[in-house]
Parts: C-alpha cells; sequence; structure tokens
C-alpha cells in the first residue's frame, strides 16, 4: 500500500469510527523489533476493554485518540506505517518509533449489528 492509499484508509477507518460508540472495545498492544517477524512469543503484550465513548483527532502531536470511562489511548497518526482490516470489526494498526522498536495495535468492536 502506497502512503496515499494508506493515509485516505486510515482517513476512512476514523471518520466512520462513530458508528462504534457504545461498543465494547478490545484493544491489544504489543511491542516488538522486527516487522518481518512478528513472533508473539518475542513480543510484550497489554490488553485493554472498555466501551467506546469518543475519539478524536489531536492535532497537536498528529495523533489518534480512542476514550472510554477511564481509558484512553493513543495511534501516532506520523508513525503509522501499515493499516488493514483483519475481519469485520477488527483492524490493525502499526506504528514505528525507532529503527528497531514497533507498536502493533489491535482493535476489535463487539459491533451490536
Amino acid at each position: 500500500m502506497n502512503t496515499e492509499e494508506l493515509r485516505l484508509e486510515i482517513i476512512s477507518f476514523f471518520e466512520n469510527i462513530q458508528k462504534y460508540y457504545g461498543c465494547k472495545t478490545e484493544i491489544t498492544q504489543g511491542l516488538f523489533s522486527d516487522p518481518d517477524n512478528l513472533d508473539a512469543n518475542l513480543t510484550a503484550w497489554n490488553l485493554s476493554e472498555f466501551e467506546l465513548l469518543r475519539s478524536a483527532y489531536r492535532t497537536n502531536g498528529g495523533k489518534f485518540m480512542l476514550e472510554g470511562k477511564g481509558t484512553y489511548y493513543e495511534i501516532s497518526g506520523e508513525r503509522i506505517i501499515s493499516f488493514k482490516q483483519d475481519g469485520r470489526n477488527k483492524f490493525e494498526f502499526i506504528e514505528q518509533y525507532g529503527e528497531t522498536v514497533f507498536r502493533i495495535t489491535k482493535i476489535m468492536f463487539h459491533y451490536k449489528y
């Protein structure tokens, strides 16, 4: 996917995210060092579950944010190198923070419809 296609896919995701407001949302996040070999055993994982209340783009810092009661999660718009839809209501972002530092964010919405 080229840069313009990636940008348009990400914008489309966030332009349509309000349909998931009120839905249980699972965010699985992992830190890893080799994008060509995402070995689950070599990745540090975190899981958050919350009801999605709102989302926004924070222009100061270029961050996409997701918010629920007691939960605030950001994805750096400038650092996204990969975005894909893994299934119905399942999405995956990969950000690059350094030469060998990557963060994968998997979002799954328990959508009502």
